[in-house]
């Protein structure tokens, strides 16, 4: 009987917060599976009383077919169906716990996980950052990166793999997708030694038509963004070399292997060593933005919205 009363107040703490007809159930079902050979007992570790523990046992029985308790003038105990019964609702009552600590712990962000399509300009540019700061203050969340072209990352989004898309434009999603622009970065023109003097002019692209270039490949931003760029100036974008991640162009230019686009911030370090040349262009590279892309039919976790709510800020 020691067990059940033990049992009995565990559950009355997780159940606190029920209220109305789920609580008075539960009282039924505690009254009579963690009475301890006293209805009137019952009631006062129920904060009941008597009388109605002795109702809701009887109409319990009433529902179920079957007699719960045995009594007589020494009390009451469980029969073997009481007994059973009460087994079922103490593995349900210690469910349900279990449910209420895992999800105060999600909404204290204690757990959580959140996946997010990310395109490899977008991660060294902005995300890694403001992942270090997300994580310092909610450390146990887990964060799951798909590291992608855009194109990828939208579909992923598409099919329901990832939470959010952060992308750098230029791109084509959903008409029922929402964007919101986090950063703007501008792009140059680089180049290793062998072209350093390339950068003592401001030049026009068409003198540099016939130069070997280096860019990432076609399922990229970039590399659709280059295309029209060249385009709108009566070229064509015919890079010699394809790429997979931005970190793999600066070993590519520093072995003087050909000219590439590539973020202004990303290169400020080998421009200021000397490893690489900005070469000046005429025509105006167009200005790009690292966007959040969301699908709002998707139902995001308390984790998701908190960091989207960080990066809206």
């Amino acid at each position: 009987m020691e067990r059940q009363i033990r049992a009995t107040k565990r559950e009355i703490e997780a159940t606190k917060s029920i209220g109305g007809d789920a609580q008075d159930l539960q009282n039924k079902l505690r009254g009579q599976m963690a009475d301890y050979k006293s209805f009137s007992k019952a009631a006062q570790i129920l904060g009941n009383n008597q009388p109605n523990i002795t109702r809701y046992i009887n109409l319990l029985e009433h529902e179920l077919g079957c007699s719960l308790c045995v009594r007589t003038h020494k009390g009451i105990s469980l029969t073997p169906e009481g007994q059973l019964l009460y087994e079922h609702v103490e593995a349900a009552m210690y469910q349900l716990k279990n449910a209420q600590d895992a999800l105060k712990k999600k909404q204290s962000l204690e757990s959580g996980t959140i996946t997010i399509g990310v395109s490899d300009t977008a991660l060294r540019l902005y995300l890694s950052d403001r992942l270090e700061n997300f994580l310092s203050l909610y450390p146990n969340v887990r964060i799951k990166l798909t590291n992608n072209f855009t194109s990828q990352a939208i579909t992923a989004l598409e099919n329901g793999f990832v939470d959010f898309c952060i992308i750098t434009t230029p791109f084509s999603i959903d008409k029922t997708f929402t964007q919101n622009t986090l950063y703007s970065f501008e792009e140059i023109l680089i180049g290793g030694k062998k072209y350093a003097n390339l950068s003592e002019n401001i030049l026009d692209i068409n003198d540099l038509s016939s130069y070997p270039y280096i860019s990432l490949n076609e399922a990229s931003g970039s590399y659709s963004l280059y295309s029209e760029y060249f385009y709108n100036n009566h070229l064509q974008f015919e890079p010699e070399m394809l790429v997979y991640s931005t970190d793999q162009i600066i070993p590519l230019i520093r072995a003087n292997l050909g000219l590439a686009f590539y973020p202004k911030e990303l290169a400020a370090d080998e421009l200021n060593k000397g490893n690489i040349y900005n070469i000046k262009l005429n025509e105006p590279v167009p200005q790009r933005q690292v966007c959040l892309i969301q699908n709002p039919k998707r139902i995001q976790s308390i984790a998701v919205k908190r960091f989207i709510d960080i990066l809206l800020q």
